[in-house]
């Protein structure tokens, strides 16, 4: 591309950018007075990202100018700085209209690392992306476990609340405040609202004539199994394992879905570990087919996910038990997760049942549906009517829903968005899970670790090696941070660079290479 026409090409989107200007002007005075700057440059990022930049790309590398590959956090000074050095170039004055407010690097760095502070913690200990931890169980007893945790590099206990009860997570949360309190290091608490989570609630059998529950069943490709209404179904007790029975059904978690589904449409069990598909489907009834998965066989486990990403599901992101566990989660949390947001109106839904709490807890938003990645932007504007708010990138859930062909690069996409909003991220799932959970990590584990450095939060799930997790997470994060910030690299000096060179500068090119 010759000099003009980049500079036509380059003018354009900056004309683009100058003629939004005033929409986003108003949009940006909708939100919450933290976030009216990081909404302008949301908007304007979204217009910049409406063009073809590859040629554009290619050309400004090739003069030695910077390109808008990393303008995400301060779109408009950066196509600006473009402008001025293209025009240098050619020996022409340019400036752009006075009136515009523009974000550079410095300003955007201090926006994404203040909002990061006021949602986490306002002390970044040892590195700033900061680590969350969902907390077992045995953490109501067990405080030592607590307190190796927080050493171990924990900033964010996080308890899920579609499982245990408030007495469980009462005495998980004081835990966390106590030992927090007697380490001195900062730890908030972080409380995940269920949403409608569709789940496996229970395996019906027949045996002796008797219907009765189990905890799993075995399935194979090609078996049927249905979904079944349980209203007039008499259970009666448990299932003994050891003697024949018959399968009834699945007894889901959110019956409703019933009247939403097709035939043809496809079912993952267990973060989609086995894949089945609707072949019926009556009022109270829905047979599925197994597809894939169960070759050898494998189990389906009670409270193991359910998900449906072929289907249009007229579910509620707040559920009713969401609804009657919400107080006790304002009064005991710091920072709120809301699940299975599809939509703005799901957010402005929470924003005005919370009313004037808004202001003291965190909202983090979990994007795990293909509706939720479509709606990301308008989601966000929404959402920066709190103060503090984050997003939470739910990579089970949301691999399963849009396929992992579409998933690897839809984590960058959301990335690059709420980077351009300023708004911190939770790098989440199957982070270091098999060391966790085994003692061991594989190396694609490691590499994944290394990755989520780009993020604000990672989370962690639990495992019964859990510290030893977090402790080797805390390690990684130092040394990545040393290098990367966001898609940036940071250009430290390096060891390998300076060996080499010192090697290089102490003899000869010929002595180094004789065969040369």
């Amino acid at each position: 591309m010759k000099l003009d026409n980049l500079t036509k090409e380059v003018t354009s989107i900056y004309e683009h950018l100058v003629e939004i200007e005033s929409t986003a002007r108003q949009m940006s005075r909708t939100v919450h007075p933290n976030h009216q700057s990081s909404v302008l440059n949301l908007i304007r990022y979204l217009v910049l990202r409406n063009y073809d930049l590859r040629q554009i790309h290619d050309t400004l590398s090739e003069y030695g100018i910077s390109s808008l590959r990393s303008a995400e956090a301060y779109t408009l000074k950066n196509v600006v700085d473009v402008l001025k050095l293209v025009h240098l170039l050619q020996q022409q004055d340019w400036s752009p209209d006075p009136d515009l407010v523009l974000i550079g690097y410095e300003k955007s760095r201090k926006l994404r690392h203040l909002h990061a502070n006021e949602l986490f913690n306002e002390i970044d200990q040892l590195c700033f992306t900061e680590i969350m931890v969902t907390m077992p169980s045995e953490a109501a007893e067990d405080r030592d476990l607590v307190r190796r945790l927080i050493k171990a590099g924990m900033e964010i206990g996080r308890i899920n609340l579609s499982h245990d009860n408030e007495e469980v997570w009462k005495k998980i949360a004081e835990n966390i405040r106590k030992c927090s309190k007697e380490l001195d290091i900062p730890c908030k608490i972080a409380m995940d609202l269920g949403g409608p989570k569709i789940r496996i609630e229970n395996i019906l059998v027949r045996q002796k004539q008797k219907v009765r529950s189990t905890d799993r069943i075995l399935v194979k490709d090609e078996m049927e199994i249905s979904f079944v209404a349980t209203g007039n179904i008499e259970i009666k007790g448990k299932c003994k394992e050891k003697k024949k029975f018959e399968l009834v059904g699945l007894q889901l978690s959110l019956p409703e879905i019933f009247e939403d589904v097709k035939t043809g449409e496809r079912v993952f069990f267990d973060d989609g570990k086995v894949r089945g598909r609707i072949i019926d489907r009556s009022s109270d009834k829905i047979t599925v087919r197994i597809e894939a998965g169960a070759e050898k066989g494998a189990f389906l486990k009670v409270e193991k996910g359910v998900n449906l990403p072929d289907s249009d599901l007229k579910l509620a992101s707040l559920t009713e038990e969401d609804m009657a566990i919400l107080p006790f989660a304002m009064d005991h949390a710091d920072i709120i997760s809301y699940s299975f947001i599809r939509k703005p109106k799901d957010v402005e839904m929470l924003y005005e049942i919370l009313g004037e709490r808004l202001d003291k807890v965190g909202i983090l938003l979990k994007i795990e549906t293909q509706e939720a990645c479509q709606n990301l932007p308008l989601i966000l504007i929404e959402g920066m009517k709190s103060p503090k708010l984050g997003v939470m990138i739910a990579r089970g859930d949301l691999a399963v829903e849009i396929g992992p062909e579409r998933m690897s690069e839809i984590q960058d996409e959301i990335m690059w968005i709420c980077e351009a909003a300023h708004v911190p991220v939770v790098w989440a799932t199957e982070v270091l899970d098999r060391l966790a959970k085994k003692g061991r990590p594989t190396r694609s584990e490691i590499t994944d670790a290394a990755a989520s450095v780009r993020a604000e939060c990672v989370m962690l799930n639990k495992g019964p090696h859990i510290v030893e997790a977090v402790s080797l997470l805390k390690r990684i994060l130092i040394k990545m941070e040393m290098h990367t910030s966001k898609k940036k690299s940071k250009m430290r000096p390096l060891n390998i660079a300076m060996d080499a060179l010192k090697y290089i500068d102490s003899k000869r090119f010929e002595q180094v290479y004789p065969e040369y």
